[in-house]
């Protein structure tokens, strides 16, 4: 089996003796290529290649920003090639998708894992999203937002770029002092229309997920759409209304086992749809997979039935 290692030398949770750890621990197992990312989107030419080269596995060692682009170079190779088979290891600060595949956030942990699976054989097939817009033409792991999150998302990339790390509480603190500013997220100015369903008008934040957890708080799993499942379609959640008692009293929801229900006040959900068609009266920020991608005003969703074979 030929394998093209893919590290990101700027993941937030990893040092570079980790890194070394990691990479000789999965070397001594199959034969690997190492290729270490050094600027946007070079995750993405890097797994397109493999695919182009005849690799039978990627694996990955970074963060969400990270698997998304290894996912996309992976989906946007010539579909007349094989598609390597994928492994992601943990690095960054949430590691939402590969924590929802089941693996351990302790990238060491997560390796182990990940060569024990190897070594049986045992694959998994995930769907994935696809957004579409005049700007996009992508596919996310695990979430896309309209609204809040993704203000949220603009904000945390400014502070990273000031020299700030990426971290829960930093997410955190971003989300308080933008709920509380109240501007942004009273705007009710999108609206949500599911394949073969009726438009929903007046939403301040809309999230469409892949799979449950929306994002972590630090260890605790945020499930606003908690039957979402890779297996199945897209769910999504939507704010109907914004005050500080009820959107107080859904995040505690949201950070229970149970997660969010299917109805109640204040917002509205889908559950298992083929697509959605979101649109802004205005431009609003917009997200996926952790990385802003600037305001936009019509984005289409698709579910794509068993994308990718992960190994896990």
């Amino acid at each position: 089996m030929r394998a093209l290692f893919i590290t990101n030398p700027q993941a937030t949770t990893t040092t570079p003796r980790a890194r070394d750890v990691i990479v000789r621990a999965v070397a001594s197992d199959i034969p690997v290529e190492l290729a270490q990312t050094e600027y946007p989107g070079h995750a993405e030419e890097l797994a397109r290649r493999a695919a182009v080269e005849g690799y039978e596995l990627v694996v990955s060692l970074g963060g969400d920003g990270t698997v998304n682009e290894v996912v996309n170079g992976l989906l946007t190779a010539p579909a007349e090639l094989p598609r390597p088979s994928y492994a992601a290891l943990p690095g960054g600060s949430a590691n939402v998708f590969i924590r929802a595949l089941g693996l351990p956030a302790d990238p060491v942990e997560a390796t182990g894992a990940v060569l024990e699976a190897l070594r049986s054989g045992h694959q998994r097939h995930v769907s994935l999203g696809r957004i579409e817009s005049e700007k996009d033409d992508r596919y996310f792991t695990f979430c896309a937002g309209f609204g809040w999150d993704a203000d949220v998302v603009h904000e945390v990339e400014r502070q990273r770029r000031r020299g700030r790390r990426a971290s829960p509480a930093l997410y955190m603190g971003i989300a308080l002092k933008l709920f509380f500013e109240g501007n942004r997220i009273r705007d009710t100015s999108l609206r949500v229309e599911p394949a073969g369903g009726s438009l929903v008008n007046d939403l301040s934040f809309v999230v469409v997920t892949n799979t449950t957890p929306w994002t972590y708080a630090g260890a605790v799993p945020v499930q606003p759409t908690p039957r979402s499942r890779f297996e199945l379609g897209l769910d999504a959640f939507a704010l109907t209304r914004i005050s500080t008692v009820r959107t107080a009293e859904l995040l505690r929801q949201m950070m229970s086992k149970q997660g969010v229900g299917p109805a109640g006040r204040g917002y509205v959900s889908w559950h298992d749809q083929e697509g959605f068609e979101v649109t802004a009266r205005r431009p609003r920020a917009f997200q996926i997979d952790g990385e802003y991608l600037g305001p936009r005003t019509r984005v289409v969703f698709h579910s794509v039935p068993k994308a990718l074979r992960m190994v896990c």
